[in-house]
Parts: C-alpha cells; sequence; structure tokens
C-alpha cells in the first residue's frame, strides 16, 4: 500500500516587495511521509510554513523545487483529487446559501443526487452538530459554526485523506471538543487526517506523530514519544484539609508548597523518590489526596528548545 502523502525537497519562493521584487522563501526543502490511517499534526508558529504546504498539496499554489504525492500519485491527478477533502484555515463560502444548500452543491460536483445526496448532507450536518440554523443562510452563522460547515464539506464525499488547516480556529472549548472526537472517529476508519495547528495540545491529544516546522524548514518529525521522550520532570498532588503544622515538614521534601485556599495546597516533588513512597507520609501529615499528576515536558516546551526564545518571540507566540 502506497503511502498516503510523501513530499520530496518540496521548496517554495515567493517574491515580494513591490519596486524590486526580491524572493522569500516560504517553504524550504521539505520531506516528509504520511503513512495511511494515521492522524498525522503539522505543527508551527504563525508564519512556519504550514498555510503554503497545504496549498501545494492541494495545487491551489505550485511549487519552486520538488515534488509532492497523495495516495501514490502526482497531487494534479484528477482521480486523487476525488480521494480528497480539504478545510482552509479561513473558510469562506458564498453567504446567501443555506448550510443544506452549500452541502448539496458540493455533493452535486462529486456526482451525488437525490434521496443520496439528501441523507448524506442531513448526516454530515448532524456529526458538525448544526441543527436547525441548516436552513439559515450562512451570512448569519458565526465564525464557529462556519468552521463546522466547513468540515462537512470537508468529508462530502467520504475521502480517504483529509487535509485540515487550522481546524479548531474560532471554536468554543464544547466546539473543539466534538472537532477532536471527529477526528479520532474518522482515524478509526481507517482515514488519513492531516491536520495543522499552532495549538500544541490538539497534537498531544489526538496524533500518532507529527512535524514541527519553524521558518519554513522542518526542525523535527516522528512519535510525539520520541520527540518528547515523555520523560517525567517530577509529580504533583493536590491536598485539602493540611493542618498548618504539618507544612514544615512537608516544605523540607516538597519541591514546591503553593497554597490554593485555605487548608487547600498543590506540592511538587521530584520524580525520585516515587510517588508511592511519598503519598504514604503525606496522608499521615493530615491531608486528603484530590489528584496526582506527572509533570513532563510539553509540546511547548520542545518548540522553544528546538526553534530558540528569540525566534519564536520574533515569530508571533
Amino acid at each position: 500500500m502506497p503511502a498516503a502523502i510523501v513530499t520530496e525537497h518540496l521548496t517554495k519562493d515567493y517574491r515580494v516587495g513591490f519596486w524590486r521584487p526580491r524572493p522569500y522563501r516560504a517553504l524550504d526543502d521539505l520531506s516528509l511521509t504520511v503513512e495511511p490511517g494515521e492522524v498525522f499534526g503539522f505543527l508551527g508558529p504563525n508564519g512556519a510554513g504550514k498555510t503554503t504546504t497545504l496549498k501545494l498539496l492541494m495545487q491551489l499554489v505550485f511549487p519552486t523545487a520538488g515534488r509532492a504525492e497523495i495516495l501514490g500519485r502526482p497531487v494534479g491527478d484528477p482521480a486523487v483529487k476525488r480521494r480528497i477533502g480539504y478545510l482552509a484555515e479561513h473558510p469562506y463560502f458564498y453567504d446567501y446559501l443555506t448550510a443544506e444548500e452549500l452541502l448539496g452543491y458540493f455533493g452535486g460536483l462529486f456526482g451525488y443526487s437525490g434521496a443520496d445526496r439528501t441523507r448524506r448532507v442531513a448526516r454530515l450536518l448532524d456529526e458538525v452538530e448544526i441543527g436547525a440554523e441548516r436552513r439559515l443562510q450562512l451570512r448569519k452563522f458565526s465564525k464557529g459554526m462556519i468552521q463546522r460547515v466547513g468540515l462537512a464539506q470537508a468529508l462530502i464525499n467520504d475521502p480517504e485523506v483529509i487535509f485540515l488547516d487550522e481546524p479548531m480556529s474560532g471554536l468554543d472549548p464544547l466546539g473543539r471538543r466534538d472537532v477532536r472526537a471527529l477526528i479520532l472517529r474518522l482515524r478509526e476508519e481507517g482515514r488519513t487526517v492531516f491536520f495543522s495547528s499552532h495549538i500544541l495540545a490538539d497534537a498531544e491529544a489526538l496524533c500518532s506523530r507529527a512535524a514541527i516546522l519553524a521558518k519554513g524548514r522542518l526542525v523535527a518529525s516522528g512519535s510525539l514519544s520520541e520527540m518528547l521522550a515523555f520523560q517525567v520532570r517530577g509529580w504533583e498532588a493536590v491536598v485539602e484539609q493540611l493542618p498548618s503544622e504539618s507544612l514544615p515538614r512537608l516544605e523540607a521534601t516538597a519541591r514546591r508548597v503553593q497554597r490554593i485556599a485555605e487548608g487547600r495546597y498543590s506540592l511538587e516533588f521530584p520524580p525520585e523518590p516515587p510517588p508511592e513512597q511519598v503519598l504514604p507520609s503525606l496522608l499521615s501529615a493530615g491531608g486528603r489526596l484530590v489528584s496526582v499528576m506527572p509533570l513532563r515536558q510539553t509540546l511547548e516546551d520542545f518548540f522553544v528548545e528546538r526553534v530558540g526564545s528569540a525566534d519564536w518571540d520574533r515569530m508571533g507566540q
């Protein structure tokens, strides 16, 4: 089975400036492979080259150098385009159509008609939780609702590979949760999801593998466990009903003791000794355990380490 997505030395230059245009390299020598059936995160700060890459894969722009394949065929192959779905970062649709009319139009472009198209449109709008509003004109929709309709149009043809550019953009916390559930459901169905994001928690929750882009160049690629190592740097316990006289003894053991409220504290401990050895003495001090969690490196930490703090600040994060 061919890889779902392959790029080889993909490069894109733009001409910038008015009087004396000069080349600006938005993407520099990108080579990566995405396997069938995985959720692949394409991560990077704003301006890193993520949207340029997606536009190249969709042939909305054309490369300066390099090549790309989707499902073993060149990206421009018409047969491939029938097997993919795409959601742009800022989707815009003719806003005098209703959501039902818009999806019906896209369904017609893929050759669906009659009852099949009607069922398909209704099912997808249900999946993205557009209810009675589906009969309203899109100009009356919020940004988050437009994003949901965009997700539905990206799935209208039951694509094998789905490209999502910042799919969480404009969504409230409940909407983000719903989109995460949708992406995981697509993975369970055996589809490949390639999504870009600068919101790193999304990748930690969804991706089996990821690539990190900065200033147009690939700085890391692989499984999250390989990139982060998920090494525990310590652990945190939250306790309540802790008598104040017990604090001096705990402060001698913990790296940090922070008061949350009266009798409620957050305590940070080093990785050694392990929690199971410390918790008995913690509970014997009279407190009640609320939670215990490991402290480990996050993707944000990884960004700063690999890209550099100065570059990170200049790139808008």
